[in-house]
């Protein structure tokens, strides 16, 4: 059987690079760091997601912490038109910290296999965090950005509410 991007028939293949460590206090919470040199273009993770129902979603994950861990996820309703809801990413995608300036993890989604692919946008050195970005709604004040007056929090900024593709 040939593969085609790491699919063979139903299986999929997974990919992790191997030299990676969390670290639990960083001054942006937990961050992974990569634990040697890492070349552009190189595959971090492929994470499994877990599609929410959009009922179930808004009912009880929008309630809790988890809700903050979640991407959007586009979707056919029953009508057969686009709409979206969450999905929980699996593995490390949901460790990853956000940088507005220099983010060196970009990410694609698989929707036919709900999956999330990771790779290095840039070369990474050894020792240095990686980080995706987030998008412009954020739930937290970002450590990168320059100061912003008048900043408050609200509920619909948050990374569940911006479309990561």
């Amino acid at each position: 059987m040939v593969a085609k991007d790491g699919v063979y028939g139903d299986r999929v293949a997974l990919e992790r690079f191997t030299s990676l460590y969390l670290v639990s206090n960083t001054p942006k919470g937990r961050g992974v760091f990569a634990g040697r040199d890492i070349p552009s273009g190189t595959i971090i993770d492929i994470c499994a997601v877990l599609v929410l129902d959009p009922v179930e979603n808004v009912e009880h994950i929008e309630k809790t912490s988890l809700y903050h861990y979640t991407y959007n996820w586009p979707m056919a309703n029953p009508a057969g038109k686009p709409t979206k809801t969450q999905a929980v990413v699996f593995g490390l995608g949901s460790m990853f910290n956000h940088s507005t300036e220099d983010q060196n993890v970009g990410w694609k989604r698989d929707l036919k296999h709900e999956l999330v692919t990771y790779s290095a946008l840039r070369d990474i050195r050894e020792g240095e965090e990686l980080c995706i970005s987030y998008g412009d709604h954020l739930t937290f004040v970002d450590a990168d950005a320059p100061a912003q007056a008048g900043w408050t929090e609200r509920p619909e900024d948050v990374l569940a509410g911006i479309e990561l593709d």
